[in-house]
């Protein structure tokens, strides 16, 4: 399988695989990539609607080229700890943004929250952001405030009291309260409308069987969430089977 930067020639592959309608997976397969490099390479240049390989090609380069003259020349990568390889950390990072990304969020946010959650710390300053993600602080601020909004961060001051960013257990926690909560809200909103259509009609059936199924999602997220909070504090060794 073919390792290094996907080549223009192959991001034409991906574009005409895209406009075909053709699944990731198998745009990978004829390009023997795995199927997240397709994924994140779709999603992080427009989307499925969007996606152009000339375009493509050209952010990456640029992005390629900010990257070089962000440290000096001859200058060392700062070393990470627990010796973890930066290039892998960033191709993980953007990996994890992508799938935040497949579930909703747009990319900036989706970049902000899989940095949050790859730190040691569990929070980081907008100054920490800014750095680490080589964006604007009003970028940061805009990604944040969504995020805050859907209950995917919270603030805290620390003991200098800067203002930093935080996803810990609590927020997982939360935001999964909060999901549930609002497909409960779907699920009342379309009961209104049985008696609107008149009962017993093909619209309002529909909405009456939308409305059951999730009634009972919300129900069994919120359960579920409730029984498994406490692993959310749970140390348990690295590779272990939470199933064992």
């Amino acid at each position: 399988m073919p390792g290094g930067r996907l080549t223009q020639q192959e991001r034409q592959q991906i574009a005409l695989g895209v406009a075909d309608g053709l699944a990731y997976a198998e745009i990978a397969r004829r390009l023997d990539r795995p199927t997240s490099t397709v994924t994140r390479e779709v999603m992080r240049n427009g989307g499925p609607a969007g996606y152009r390989a000339d375009l493509a090609h050209r952010a990456t380069e640029r992005r390629t080229r900010r990257r070089g003259s962000a440290a000096p020349r001859g200058a060392a990568a700062p070393a990470l700890p627990f010796g973890r390889d930066p290039g892998a950390v960033r191709d993980y990072e953007e990996a994890f943004a992508t799938v935040f990304m497949q579930s909703g969020l747009p990319r900036m946010p989706s970049r902000v929250q899989a940095t949050l959650y790859t730190s040691d710390s569990g929070s980081l300053t907008a100054a920490e952001l800014v750095q680490r993600l080589e964006v604007s602080p009003a970028t940061v601020s805009k990604a944040i405030a969504l995020l805050e909004t859907l209950g995917l961060v919270r603030r805290e001051r620390d003991d200098r009291r800067r203002e930093r960013y935080v996803v810990d257990s609590d927020v997982w926690y939360q935001s999964m309260i909060s999901a549930a909560k609002a497909n409960a809200l779907f699920a009342d909103t379309a009961r209104e409308g049985i008696a609107i259509l008149g009962p017993g009609t093909p619209a309002a059936v529909r909405l009456e069987n939308i409305a059951r199924f999730v009634d009972f999602v919300a129900e069994s997220i919120v359960r579920a969430a409730e029984q498994a909070r406490e692993i959310l504090s749970t140390a348990r060794p690295t590779g272990d089977d939470p199933h064992d």
